[in-house]
């Protein structure tokens, strides 16, 4: 197949299509590189550097690429940002996805997988969340990704667009080639490592009092090549279905870091801070359904084989991709 990646350049959708061309897929990288790298661009894809905001952009990177899906990577994803500058969240995620949208119908683009978020539930009223739970979004972020859910479902019914979106927490961990490296890094694990690496003093704990065994929020680690796996699968689903995407467990903060101290081998000095307004105990996605009906299985479900690979991998890339200010 050829599947056109929006956001190929991110550390997700650099994963997903290393996976792709791995099977033996044709790959079109679409990427405006504000979040994304080029060096995390695949040399065997082709390289578009465009902006979803802007339709000539992605109209004509989608009619030269002529492919037969989408994945879309593309976005914004920081809570906190997202409560600070809404505007910014709704105009890439929203309005830059209805460009998208509109590009693929007119391409006569009949699938579409896209990369959505657990973030659409909001405070769940239990755990593991599964697909039935009420979607009730706390920020902007969660709630842009939503809307584009809503979108799916009514390009799908006006315009044939047959989609699968995949809904999930914490990605984490590498492959040997593509990983983690944001310019404002949010993710718990790279940012233990970076104390490993010396280059921050400590790592933080927001909220040491929590109703969980150790008293730190637990949350769900996904290793990325068994996220790129699911994106994978979906591609061969022919009806428009949701899928959560979890291990089942998850992991304490607390926990995340003894990992990080076991697996580099060095002293992770760690300091407990307030707990962050909107914070949930337990973030954990139940991913019964996509397991009986695409048979997704994790490979790498042990915190330990996660934290191995994003350590192997920032070890050898100690300044990421270097083209971030760190």
């Amino acid at each position: 197949m050829k599947i056109f990646v929006t956001g190929g350049a991110g550390y997700i959708g650099s994963n997903c299509v290393e996976q792709l061309l791995l099977r033996g897929d044709k790959v079109v990288v679409f990427d405006n590189l504000t979040e994304g790298h080029r060096k995390a661009v695949h040399p065997k894809a082709v390289f578009h550097q465009g902006d979803l905001r802007d339709p000539v952009s992605i109209n004509g990177a989608m009619a030269a690429a002529k492919p037969d899906a989408v994945m879309h990577f593309a976005a914004n994803a920081l809570v906190g940002e997202s409560m600070e500058n809404p505007s910014k969240y709704f105009q890439n995620n929203v309005a830059g996805g209805i460009n998208l949208l509109d590009a693929t119908v007119a391409a006569g683009v009949k699938r579409f997988v896209f990369s959505s978020t657990c973030a659409t539930f909001g405070m769940p009223d239990r755990v593991p969340i599964d697909e039935t739970m009420p979607q009730r979004p706390i920020n902007p972020y969660g709630e842009s990704k939503l809307i584009f859910e809503q979108l799916l479902r009514w390009y799908d019914r006006i315009h044939g667009l047959k989609f699968v979106s995949l809904r999930y927490f914490n990605a984490a961990g590498a492959s040997e080639t593509y990983g983690e490296d944001h310019r404002i890094e949010t993710h718990l694990i790279p940012n233990v490592l970076n104390v490993a690496l010396g280059k921050k003093e400590r790592a933080e704990i927001f909220g040491g009092d929590y109703e969980t065994p150790d008293g730190t929020c637990i949350r769900d680690y996904i290793h990325i090549l068994d996220l790129a796996q699911a994106h994978l699968l979906a591609l061969g689903k022919d009806e428009s279905a949701f899928y959560n995407l979890g291990t089942g467990g998850g992991n304490s903060v607390a926990e995340v870091i003894e990992c990080c101290r076991r697996v580099t081998g060095r002293k992770i000095p760690a300091v407990v801070k307030p707990r962050r307004p909107g914070d949930p105990p337990r973030l954990i996605a139940s991913s019964k359904k996509i397991a009986k009906e695409l048979g997704w299985k994790p490979k790498y479900q042990s915190l330990d084989a996660i934290v191995e690979s994003a350590w192997a991998w920032h070890v050898k890339h100690p300044d990421g991709y270097g083209d971030s200010p760190h």
